[in-house]
């Protein structure tokens, strides 16, 4: 779907990204107590990671999930920093040659090309690290049982239950036949797991009733699989120079997607089946979740 620059949306998801990018910056400038002291080479691997780029979806639908309920920004910011650094690390990884093997992303050299792969690997290292730093640091702007609430539900969305563990299902897809049930349980691992988290944060944020923090939940988990439907199609239909990556991976390798079993039709299908899923679990939070529904089909629509 092509959208126009102005769009309200993407001018609210620009400058939470602009956001993103400032507060990262300054987490990643040497002289805050976490990274004071880092080698140089080490800290210009990390930045070359995580700056200049991406959507910041992710930091995003923490902010806006933290909003729905009232929680106060400056409690949502660490969390969303945080869950970028994971997120960015997590693609650091993903480029090296035992992994996906890329040398593009964002429309520039990956972290493994631009200095080596060793320094790639810490450099990602470092940057998960970091997040949980972040979280701890936040005393003062998230209430301690909040703050190791999200602590707890971190850790197992981007680890081996959850992002990781997912990782380990797409490296083994390589060489063995999934069906379209343990692809989707795949996808939901890889990249779902923090997508929901960052939906479910704003609720853990604010201390909301459970079942609001379930509905988020599962808002969360709808817009995981559309954005890796989405970005499956993507790979099916866009050029590398659209996308900023090599496009066509998936299929080198040999690994299968939902629309590579199904087809085109069938996965724009499944897409607007998925936002109209989101929208009606958000239904009962009225018009205070208007940019959360938009989000969902941001994600389902977009064109890179």
């Amino acid at each position: 779907m092509d959208r126009l620059s102005d769009d309200p949306f993407e001018t609210r998801l620009r400058e939470a990204a602009s956001r993103t990018e400032t507060a990262l910056a300054a987490a990643l400038s040497g002289t805050s107590f976490l990274v004071a002291g880092a080698p140089d080479v080490l800290l210009s691997a990390m930045r070359h990671g995580s700056l200049d780029g991406g959507k910041r979806l992710r930091p995003f639908l923490v902010e806006e999930s933290a909003r729905l309920f009232g929680a106060d920004p400056a409690a949502a910011a660490p969390v969303a920093i945080a869950l970028e650094c994971i997120h960015c690390y997590s693609l650091i990884h993903d480029d090296l040659p035992a992994m996906d093997d890329d040398d593009l992303r964002r429309g520039r050299p990956t972290v493994h090309k631009a200095f080596d792969e060793a320094t790639a690997i810490l450099a990602g290292d470092a940057l998960l690290t970091l997040a949980f730093g972040l979280v701890a640091e936040a005393d003062g702007a998230i209430e301690p049982g909040n703050r190791l609430a999200l602590i707890r539900l971190l850790s197992r969305e981007a680890g081996a239950a959850g992002m990781v563990g997912g990782q380990a299902l797409d490296l083994a897809a390589e060489t063995m036949v999934l069906d379209a049930a343990e692809i989707a349980r795949m996808q939901a691992m890889k990249t779902g797991a923090l997508i929901a988290f960052a939906a479910e944060a704003g609720a853990i944020l604010a201390g909301a009733a459970p079942e609001a923090r379930r509905a988020l939940r599962r808002y969360g988990e709808i817009l995981g699989l559309a954005f890796q439907l989405a970005d499956d199609l993507l790979d099916e239909t866009a050029d590398a120079a659209t996308l900023g990556k090599a496009a066509g991976k998936d299929a080198a390798r040999g690994k299968k997607t939902l629309p590579a079993l199904n087809g085109i039709a069938w996965t724009r299908n499944e897409l607007d089946r998925l936002v109209g899923e989101a929208e009606a679990v958000l239904a009962p939070f009225g018009a205070s979740a208007a940019t959360l529904r938009e989000a969902a089909r941001f994600v389902a629509f977009r064109d890179r």
